[in-house]
């Protein structure tokens, strides 16, 4: 137990990360709290009605605590020149799943829509990535007694979200999977390993750290904790749980993955992620692309027809550096594994 954990209300210093695009499931999120982590639900592509759902779908299988996340940043619109560009270059891979011209739309949820449904269902845990929400939203989720959580990829980042009054923060090191917390979405996004990261943060900032990116298992929770966090977010870990909406293609790949496997790419969102090399990534690479979220709106239906198709080839293999260590156990079997081996490092470091 640490003091993270007592304030969250939870048994283990184990947060299930976000995993938005299919993924997160209300199954899982009420899985893993219930076995006494923190659920989590990346809910960031959602529309209000559908998040109203999913929230009170978790309510209903769970009565412990959980979070939603959302994106800070709602992206920026694309130049014309640029968007066309953009469709060009995916055009053929349409045609190959028998897709016509993309119909682009990007139909982003605006985050103000979003957070007025976490505001009105009044859940546990925001957390967020991408930046930093307006200051009313954090102000609202102090009032309302919602636990806010941020991400940073940099000190400075971890720096910028104290001083917004977030009440911990989310040290995201290179290693993870899935998009980079980073706010400028221009820049290349800062790869701090974990464990040069979540120290540095710990030090610079008085608000309880959670360390994310490439843990596993027990070892790296005890490293996490070793390092000064107050509990550990595991994403990949989870991927191959039966309660995950991991595709099977998804699956399949994830079951071939090796330590050298990953690569950050901006081709599939627009936003720099890191996920399983695969034909898309490489031929996309130095290809033009659409700023988030056009990128992502005019690969959503591409990734979708793959999915069906059985193609990895095609597909956004969100995947950190250690998925190779993924194992397929229940969500909850999976929890308390984790756990007893955190206890069984620590015991043997005493």
């Amino acid at each position: 137990m640490t003091a993270l954990a007592g304030r969250l209300g939870i048994r283990h210093p184990l947060i299930l990360a976000p995993m938005a695009g299919g993924p997160s499931t209300p199954a899982l999120a009420a899985a893993v709290s219930d076995a006494g982590g923190l659920g989590s639900y990346g809910a960031a592509y959602l529309p209000p009605p559908k998040l109203r759902e999913v929230i009170r779908e978790i309510r209903a299988a769970t009565a412990r605590p959980f979070a939603i996340n959302l994106f800070a940043d709602e992206g920026v619109a694309a130049d014309p020149a640029v968007l066309q560009a953009a469709q060009a270059a995916v055009a053929k891979y349409r045609a190959e799943l028998g897709l016509g011209p993309p119909a682009f739309a990007p139909g982003t949820v605006t985050l103000a829509e979003s957070f007025a449904v976490l505001l009105e269902e009044k859940v546990p845990v925001f957390s967020f990535t991408f930046g930093i929400p307006p200051r009313e939203m954090l102000e609202a989720c102090r009032r309302a007694g919602i636990f806010t959580l941020g991400t940073a990829t940099s000190v400075a980042e971890a720096r910028a979200l104290e001083d917004a009054g977030v009440d911990a923060v989310c040290a995201q090191g290179a290693e993870a999977g899935g998009h980079r917390g980073t706010f400028d979405r221009d820049a290349d996004p800062p790869l701090v390993g974990t464990m040069a990261l979540v120290p540095q943060i710990a030090s610079a900032v008085r608000v309880p750290v959670v360390a994310a990116g490439g843990i596993m298992d027990g070892r790296g929770v005890a490293a996490a904790l070793a390092l000064g966090a107050q509990a550990a977010s595991l994403g990949t870990a989870f991927l191959l749980c039966p309660e995950a909406g991991t595709s099977p293609p998804y699956r399949a790949a994830l079951r071939r993955a090796r330590d050298e496997s990953t690569v950050v790419t901006r081709a599939f969102s627009g936003r720099a992620a890191r996920g399983l090399a695969n034909r898309f990534t490489r031929e996309m690479s130095g290809a033009p692309l659409a700023p988030y979220p056009a990128q992502n709106a005019l690969t959503r239906e591409l990734r979708a027809a793959a999915a069906r198709a059985g193609d990895s080839g095609l597909l956004a293999l969100w995947a950190g550096q250690a998925a190779p260590l993924a194992r397929e156990l229940a969500a909850g079997e999976l929890v308390g594994q984790i756990m007893r081996e955190t206890d069984t490092v620590l015991s043997s470091l005493r």
